[in-house]
């Protein structure tokens, strides 16, 4: 039952939003609630919202009776940013609007929009959007721009900050701006002069402090994702701009993003790249500080544990087994839009590091099999080592950026803190031209023993990032709960009371996504962590990243795949705690529906799957263990006896189909409904859609 508050939101809303969209049962709202991050909190209610006339209503209702909302799009967000136990507002289905403009050179973006189905619509063209997160296939645009994602090929120069053109925003008091309309701009700046003033304040107070100014500058010069996009009070004077800009990385804090401009970039035609393999992790840093002048696409490191890896995939070859422990590899990407000049550049490359040594020969290639495998390594590393985790542990990825002449040192400082506290599967790859290491770990939050040792990783990293390299504690991941203690270590008193003034003039109730990015816990990113209980061998390796959503036929209609195994994994965990029984029998009351019967077990899921999970033969398993004796002695007469039950059925949908022909639509379905009634709903409805029954196929 609801508190009376959210009883009174429900209530209100349902004046204005479709009853259905609004979900307060226990499936749905553990379902829906939880996103690809290591936390979990579940929500009182989650809302569908369609439209930007809802969300203003929810925000207006939700405002009247002082309760926080958290806004979502794909959920694919990794430190925390996208969960509530209070009202969790869906913007997905009803948000796929997109409009070219200007020639072509910008595109305007609603939130639900997946990444790279904003790329289908640039592609005929040759230019994409600049962001392109290695979760590109699943993140929305909402999500993309809320985080300031970039990736492997954008650096810092395409991300989204840099390459945001307008945006229209839902304030906390259901105040719309959109920077793109000269009349809305007009109305805005008189009707909050207040924020208007306040946003010029803090502008002046950096642009009055030197060494704060400065500072700013500096930090920004490296991929940062840790804190507000306070490089915005630095960048802009026009308080309009500086809004926009903010609203880049916010995570869903300041308001509502309703849709997005991006200035869009040339997706060049010719593309090829090469694995250079170097003696040490020193020789690969260097080549990179000497490659960061060069004609390059991309740099990727991947460190000896990476290469480890993927070295028994049939396409990879023999020599990488025998490595020596000290070697590390470049993955070199170089593009144009002629072939005469993407030669060029790759003989640039290869003069401008001639004078590092490599441990093999290298060339490179276009080649789709080679090319696809060079990728293939680097992109497979986080499913690597979620597969490979044991049960029960979840899979941690976290991002860091360096100032460049520091890399070398810094790879090593953190090798050795992961053999301090003995993560012996954590591997290190990423961003090298920019300075931004990832490293994917295993991590069991089950026992005390291992959230102190992941407390005490932590707080080191702090130290190790900040103090001694003058780094960026989140480079592309955003900041989220997990690093939402650690923003003042990073920027220091003063930057961080700017940011806690942003907060404040955008959300003075803290009622928009509260406890992320700004929190005064220094324990919040150790509270709230998501269980991982076993639930079957099929679906126990999921990462719950939801990369498996855009490929499955009923998301939307009931549950995704990721969606089916939280909710099997809640069964499975309430079974055996014996915790909740009155919970666990909610639950099973909708499981039916929503995981088995709507499932349609195509197993698309796993085409998308890191860790190539098929939910849909894990339903197939669910299903059988479901059924009762009687059930299945009919599942295998059938099975046993397929010509003959399709006989049946093809006479059956024959005479369904003559009838029909005779009765005529509406007295057809007051029978069949009038049947399946008496019935019980053992016999199906008839729908008008249902096939007529096909002849005999002859065979030879």
């Amino acid at each position: 039952m609801l508190a009376p508050s959210y009883q009174k939101l429900k209530d209100n809303l349902s004046k204005f939003i479709d009853p259905k969209r609004i979900l307060d049962n226990p499936l749905q709202t553990l379902a829906y609630g939880t996103d690809a991050s290591f936390y979990r909190l579940i929500p009182e209610i989650v809302i569908l919202a369609h439209n930007e006339a809802e969300v203003i209503e929810i925000i207006k209702q939700a405002k009247k009776l002082n309760i926080a909302l958290t806004f979502r799009a794909a959920g694919t967000s990794l430190s925390g940013q996208a969960i509530t136990d209070s009202v969790l507002v869906v913007a997905t289905h009803g948000w796929k609007n997109f409009e070219l403009l200007d020639n072509n050179q910008k595109i305007k973006l609603e939130p639900g929009i997946v990444g790279s189905r904003a790329n289908t619509f640039l592609a005929p063209h040759g230019l994409k959007i600049g962001p392109d997160p290695a979760s590109i296939n699943a993140a929305m645009i909402g999500g993309i721009v809320a985080n300031n994602a970039s990736g492997m090929c954008c650096g810092t120069a395409q991300n989204s900050y840099q390459t945001i053109a307008d945006i229209r925003i839902v304030l906390n008091d259901g105040t719309v701006l959109d920077t793109s309309d000269a009349e809305s701009v007009a109305a805005f700046k008189n009707s909050h002069k207040a924020l208007i003033q306040e946003i010029e304040s803090l502008r002046n107070t950096i642009k009055n402090d030197e060494s704060l100014y400065h500072f700013i500058k500096n930090k920004f010069k490296i991929k940062n994702t840790t804190g507000y996009s306070i490089n915005a009070l630095v960048d802009y004077e026009d308080p309009i701009e500086i809004i926009k800009h903010l609203m880049v990385g916010s995570e869903g804090t300041l308001a509502f993003i309703s849709n997005v401009t991006f200035k869009t970039v040339i997706d060049e035609k010719f593309k090829s790249c090469s694995l250079l393999i170097f003696n040490t992790i020193q020789d690969a840093c260097n080549a990179t500080i000497l490659l960061k002048s060069a004609p390059v696409a991309a740099v990727e490191l991947l460190d000896r544990d990476s290469i480890r890896s993927v070295e028994n995939d049939p396409a990879a070859p023999d020599y990488f087994k025998t490595l020596p422990e000290s070697a590390c590899a470049l993955l070199v990407e170089c593009r144009d839009n002629t072939v005469e000049v993407l030669q060029q550049k790759q003989e640039a490359i290869r003069l401008q590091i001639q004078s590092i040594p490599t441990y093999t020969d290298y060339e490179f290639t276009s080649d789709p099999k080679q090319y696809y495998f060079n990728w293939k390594a680097r992109k497979g590393l986080l499913p690597t080592v979620g597969g490979l985790r044991k049960n029960g542990t979840t899979v941690i990825i976290e991002d860091v950026a360096f100032p460049l002449p520091q890399l070398a040192e810094a790879c090593l400082a953190l090798k050795d803190l992961f053999k301090k506290y003995e993560y012996h599967d954590a591997v290190l790859f990423g961003h090298a031209l920019e300075g931004n290491l990832h490293f994917v770990f295993s991590q069991d939050f089950s026992t005390q023993t291992e959230v102190d040792r992941y407390e005490k990783l932590m707080s080191e990293l702090a130290i190790l990032v900040v103090d001694r390299f003058n780094g960026s504690l989140k480079a592309e991941h955003g900041t989220g709960r997990n690093m939402a203690p650690f923003v003042e270590k990073e920027w220091g008193t003063a930057a961080y009371e700017i940011m806690k003034r942003i907060k404040t003039i955008f959300d003075p109730n803290n009622k928009i996504n509260p406890d992320v990015l700004i929190n005064p816990d220094p324990k919040a990113h150790l509270k709230n962590l998501k269980p991982m209980p076993e639930s079957h061998a099929i679906v126990d390796k999921c990462m719950e990243c939801g990369f498996c959503e855009p490929y499955c036929v009923s998301e939307g209609l009931t549950l995704s795949p990721r969606q089916r195994i939280v909710i099997a994994r809640e069964i499975s965990r309430l079974e055996e705690s014996n915790e909740n029984p009155t919970r666990l029998a909610a639950i099973r009351k909708d499981v039916t529906y929503q995981l088995d019967e709507t499932c349609a077990t195509d197993g698309l899921c796993a085409l998308a799957c890191p860790v190539n999970i098929d939910t849909g033969k894990f339903v197939k398993t669910w299903r059988a263990n479901e059924l009762n004796g009687s059930s299945k002695k009919v599942a295998e007469y059938i099975g046993s006896s397929m010509a003959g039950t399709t006989a049946v059925l093809r006479v059956g949908l024959k005479a369904v189909s003559f009838f029909h022909s005779i009765l005529g639509t509406r007295i057809m379905t007051t029978l069949s409904n009038g049947i399946h009634f008496i019935s019980f709903g053992k016999v199906p409805k008839w729908i008008p859609e249902m096939p007529k029954g096909a002849d005999k196929i002859k065979t030879l």
